[in-house]
């Protein structure tokens, strides 16, 4: 249950939920974000977690139940693989930071030698006092009416630090740069933190998750009680939750798109992590009760980190003299500026910044812990007799290869990357899979040899109790998950990170990502359909019934139902046999 909390609760929910509420008009987004997350996201978490725990296999062996879909599998351990990169290069930036708090003031706390000369703090407004220009009108204790203020574009010192000296951030993803060694090493401490969590197995990290799933909500409710004590925090909760929140934003479809796909990011839906946590579950565990648990942990985890950074946004709105939702650029920096500016400004600061990053640091391992996990099941269970001799060696080298293909993300102009890949792999694909997910297990191996699947598991429940599921999995979910996906492809907008656009090319290789991990579901369905026998009806029904290995991993569990004569004679009689398996009511 923990390492399931810890991979659905991570950096998703700290640094990714407050970025995109404050993208989308702050309280707005919670409403489509708690629509998408009862209407999709637990339906689908569901889901996936029964048909994980029921066979007890990894993301591409579960499709045992929908061969003609293998593929689906197949998209689901890439997804993880690559997004593995660029976390990797998230739990790095946490460990810069942490490291940098080692220093008494922090090094963010005031312009120092690395800013440039639109550093200032505090933020610079002069006055236009009779066509003279005035900067120390405050000083002397001068009124000016907000007519005659001119703001000067400035950056905070936490705005600076982030991407002068954290980044050293090049104009564009035009120019790579040289590799940020500061990064590079941090990147490669995190591979081997990970690596050596898992070189036992999902039992190590297990262990490790005790404090790493427990230990963030100490520092978040920290965090909260002093953002709540600064000046101007109750205007950065008015813009979270109350009128303040820009309600017109409902209207635009990247509203809904990003409530979407931050349900099925925080909640890991479509990752094949839920499933390979699930197959480690007792057969009998009760799998609803956990997928309630999980979902709402997760939500309240959202919200909870929210209500902190939009009190420090307050604060700072206060203290820059900006509207809540002007005073920082919205993006991947949002928990790298606004939280530190923050920090800063405590008593202690230093001791209060290396818990926080430290906590940062925790969620994004217990994330990447499980999807490491995910890549090291499918390659074992590819090939059992291989390598489940040779699991430590195997995650040395998935380790490895996570540190080598990240380092792209640590150059001058790794920052355009990681927000390429999270924009492209993070939303459009997340929402295929999961239809096709979905879509798969409801129309094609049949609603209610599903729920019978899991009846063995949990036991007999009534039509009632089966009603709202049904409903989910046949109909709601599918369609909010299509008409999102069609509504926000037909308004797309080429993504930027802040103010520099990405070049044709890179918005091209962004395609490119998407369209590698979603091939393999019609190329493994071509390849499929050309080995099968028979006529073409024939080949289309043996691969859209289970093979004869579906079952409940031990024997002692599968009953009747999964007998080894009742699974003979499903074979010998493919009469009966249809695409849209077993009628829903």
């Amino acid at each position: 249950m923990l390492s399931t909390i810890g991979y659905a609760v991570g950096l998703g929910n700290i640094w990714r939920f407050p970025y995109l509420a404050y993208k989308n008009g702050g309280g707005a987004f919670l409403i489509p974000y708690f629509l998408m997350l009862f209407l999709a996201g637990l339906p689908l978490f569901f889901m996936e977690s029964a048909l994980g725990q029921f066979c007890s296999q990894g993301p591409i062996n579960v499709w045992r139940a929908v061969p003609l879909l293998q593929g689906v599998g197949v998209a689901m351990v890439l997804i993880t693989l690559i997004v593995s990169f660029y976390y990797n290069v998230i739990i790095a930036y946490s460990l810069f930071y942490m490291f940098a708090s080692f220093q008494s003031p922090l090094p963010w706390a005031r312009c120092s030698g690395w800013g440039s000369d639109n550093c200032t703090d505090p933020h610079t407004v002069l006055c236009n006092v009779s066509g003279v220009i005035v900067s120390n009108w405050t000083q002397q204790n001068m009124s000016c009416p907000p007519s005659d203020q001119i703001q000067v574009q400035s950056q905070t010192p936490s705005e600076q630090y982030w991407d002068e000296e954290a980044l050293r951030r090049s104009s564009g993803m035009d120019e790579t740069g040289t590799v940020v060694w500061h990064l590079a090493l941090c990147l490669l401490l995190s591979s081997i933190i990970v690596g050596a969590a898992l070189i036992k197995g999902i039992k190590s990290s297990g262990k490790v998750v005790y404090f790493t799933a427990t230990f963030p909500y100490v520092v978040i409710l920290i965090l909260l009680i002093r953002g709540a004590t600064l000046e101007g925090a109750r205007d950065g909760i008015e813009y979270y939750i109350g009128t303040q929140s820009n309600l017109t934003k409902l209207a635009d479809a990247q509203v809904w798109k990003d409530a979407a796909t931050q349900t099925f990011y925080s909640l890991s839906i479509g990752w094949g992590g839920v499933l390979t946590l699930a197959s480690y579950n007792n057969f009998n565990n009760n799998v609803f009760k956990d997928a309630f648990i999980v979902c709402f942990t997760n939500a309240g985890t959202s919200v909870f980190a929210g209500f902190a950074i939009f009190s420090i946004l307050g604060h700072m709105a206060f203290v820059y003299n900006k509207p809540v939702g002007e005073v920082v650029k919205e993006g991947f920096g949002l928990a790298f500026i606004a939280y530190p500016d923050a920090l800063s400004k405590l008593p202690i600061s230093p001791l209060w910044s290396v818990l926080f990053f430290f906590m940062l640091l925790t969620v994004g391992l217990d994330s990447q812990f499980a999807g490491i996990e995910v890549v090291i099941t499918c390659v074992v269970d590819a090939c059992p007799s291989l390598f489940n001799s040779k699991r430590a060696l195997l995650t040395l080298a998935i380790s490895c290869s996570v540190f080598l293909l990240g380092l792209p993300c640590v150059t001058q102009a790794g920052i355009y990357w990681v927000t390429l890949i999270d924009q492209f792999l993070g939303t459009w694909v997340l929402l295929i899979v999961g239809f096709m997910e979905v879509a798969a297990v409801s129309y094609i191996y049949g609603g209610n040899r599903f729920i019978k699947d899991i009846e063995m598991m949990i036991g007999d429940k009534t039509f009632c109790f089966w009603l709202w599921w049904r409903a989910c999995w046949f109909f709601i979910s599918p369609c909010i998950i299509l008409v999102i996906l069609v509504w926000s492809l037909l308004t797309f907008t080429s993504p930027s990170y802040g103010s520099v656009p990405y070049p044709d090319w890179g918005l091209a290789l962004g395609w490119c990502i998407a369209v590698f991990v979603l091939m393999w579901i019609p190329l493994i369905a071509l390849y499929k359909f050309i080995k099968a026998q028979g006529s073409v009806w024939e080949r289309l029904k043996s691969l859209c019934r289970p093979t004869e290995d579906w079952h409940p991993y031990l024997e002692k569990h599968r009953g009747e139902r999964y007998s080894v004569e009742n699974q003979t004679n499903k074979c010998t009689d493919t009469s009966s046999v249809s695409v849209i398996s077993s009628s829903w009511l």
